[in-house]
């Protein structure tokens, strides 16, 4: 069930998290970006730059050989000498959203961040206009930080913002 992609998979994962952000197929799910960024969530490139980065892993999930959630996660060392594990590019197929693949795959991708790498922590960044997203990722034990972040405005690589108040908050579990 779970995989770890590779170049080969660069296109499949682009039309995957885009499916699941962006225009009107993103509506069927219930993460959908559509009402606040328009334009791309990710392309080819992004995608690749994370395949091949040896501080990162794609980690998927196939049904009957057809990619249905994938999330990025990235290991960096903290400022106090522990690692933390950086989650994102997290997407379900907007048809499966809502039947439990979102749990799973996020319990799987903290469980090889703290088996694989010692993690200590998973952080991650949610658009603070997502009150039912932070509330989605509070119910499994992230916290709100109370740190924001500006959204990338004027780098259409991140999407097109249909609204000036876009920020990110940060969120972060222990995985001890």
């Amino acid at each position: 069930m779970f995989g770890i992609a590779g170049e080969a998979d660069v296109p499949e994962v682009v039309a995957l998290v885009e499916s699941a952000y962006r225009g009107e197929a993103s509506r069927a799910g219930w993460t959908t970006e559509a009402d606040y960024l328009d334009g791309q969530r990710t392309d080819p490139e992004a995608v690749r730059e994370v395949v091949t980065d040896p501080d990162s892993l794609l980690l998927t999930v196939r049904n009957e050989g057809r990619l249905v959630s994938c999330c990025h996660l990235r290991r960096s060392p903290e400022s106090d000498g522990t690692l933390a594990a950086h989650f994102g590019m997290f997407a379900v197929s907007p048809g499966l959203q809502g039947a439990g693949v979102g749990r799973r795959v996020l319990a799987e991708a903290e469980t090889r961040a703290r088996r694989d790498w010692g993690a200590a922590r998973m952080v991650m960044q949610v658009v603070s206009v997502r009150p039912e997203l932070i509330a989605w990722y509070e119910r499994r034990g992230f916290r709100l930080t109370g740190e924001r972040l500006p959204f990338p405005y004027g780098d259409e690589r991140f999407g097109v913002p249909r609204r000036p108040d876009l920020e990110f908050v940060v969120l972060v579990k222990p995985l001890s």
